[in-house]
């Protein structure tokens, strides 16, 4: 019987990661273990004291590491050794499935002949902003989609869109493409996607796989999340110099506009400008941030931890 496993690299814990492992559970697929890849173990702590939730969650495995031995890839890729499942499934602390399908639907689109992952369709809560719900519905819509080489003169750099908020992953491809990259800032979902595409598989869009996960963030937070982001793709030009993601990023906002005009909501659309101008701000100094002095490449980025 195919063993499915769920790893989640957690921070700062707060109780949506309980309502989280709690939804895993009572999905109507069982799952194995659930392996927790925890950054600084007092946080966890704090969150679990005076209670019996790990004794309550047998199938819960916990690790700890400090902040500075954490990496996007390298800690996903130790997690996977800690698991010897079919398929494992990369989740984030701040997604929670919808209903008890979540890992149902990922696996039935992974275990499709020559699809490597499978990602899932992400959910603004209901008290997110019109921006962030329009965000969500503009890159998860519903529409089920396999994204292979063939469509990379039709999708460009979006036939490697992938995300590790939610995606299920075949072990066995896995193991032959050899995992995520080892260091990174940022993206490790996007570059094995894109290794995975080259080597001739499928990446899956599972649109009825479906996971709460949204985020208002300031513009400052964009700034930083976006200058990381930029670093990512001026570390790895064998994924990123050939298609560019400015298009689709102008396409966002055109469409972003026209629908808060649409939907009555004139009032948010300089928000809108504004917030894109921070994002694509962060994006270009994160591209050329070896032109950039240290210490300004310390205060854009949102993770100093990576430079250290």
């Amino acid at each position: 019987m195919e063993r499915i496993d769920i790893i989640i690299p957690v921070y700062k814990p707060d109780t949506m990661f309980l309502t989280l492992i709690e939804r895993l559970e009572r999905q109507n697929i069982a799952v194995g273990q659930i392996i927790v890849m925890n950054t600084e173990q007092k946080y966890f702590d704090r969150l679990l004291y005076g209670t019996s939730f790990q004794k309550e969650h047998r199938n819960l495995v916990v690790k700890h590491l400090s902040k500075r031995e954490f990496d996007h890839g390298k800690t996903r890729n130790i997690a996977v050794q800690h698991s010897d499942a079919d398929y494992f499934i990369m989740m984030t602390q701040d997604a929670v499935p919808a209903d008890e399908h979540l890992v149902e639907e990922l696996i039935r689109q992974v275990r499709q002949d020559k699809v490597a992952v499978a990602y899932a369709r992400q959910l603004a809560a209901e008290t997110s902003s019109e921006i962030e719900k329009y965000a969500r519905n503009f890159n998860y819509p519903d529409q089920e989609a396999v994204k292979t080489r063939e469509d990379l003169g039709r999708l460009g750099i979006k036939t490697f869109f992938c995300s590790n908020v939610c995606a299920a992953y075949d072990r066995k491809i896995f193991d032959e493409l050899g995992g995520f990259v080892k260091h990174t800032i940022f993206n490790e979902d996007m570059i094995y996607a894109a290794k995975a595409v080259e080597a001739g598989y499928g990446i899956a869009y599972a649109a009825k796989a479906k996971v709460f996960h949204s985020h208002d963030y300031t513009n400052m937070e964009q700034f930083h999340r976006n200058f990381d982001l930029g670093v990512s793709q001026a570390e790895h030009p064998e994924v990123f110099e050939a298609y560019s993601s400015e298009s689709e990023g102008i396409r966002f906002v055109l469409q972003l506009v026209r629908h808060l005009r649409e939907k009555g909501h004139c009032r948010q659309i300089p928000h809108a400008v504004i917030q894109s101008g921070f994002k694509y701000i962060g994006y270009l100094f994160g591209k050329h941030y070896r032109s950039l002095p240290r210490k300004m490449v310390l205060r854009m980025s949102g993770s100093r931890e990576y430079w250290s």
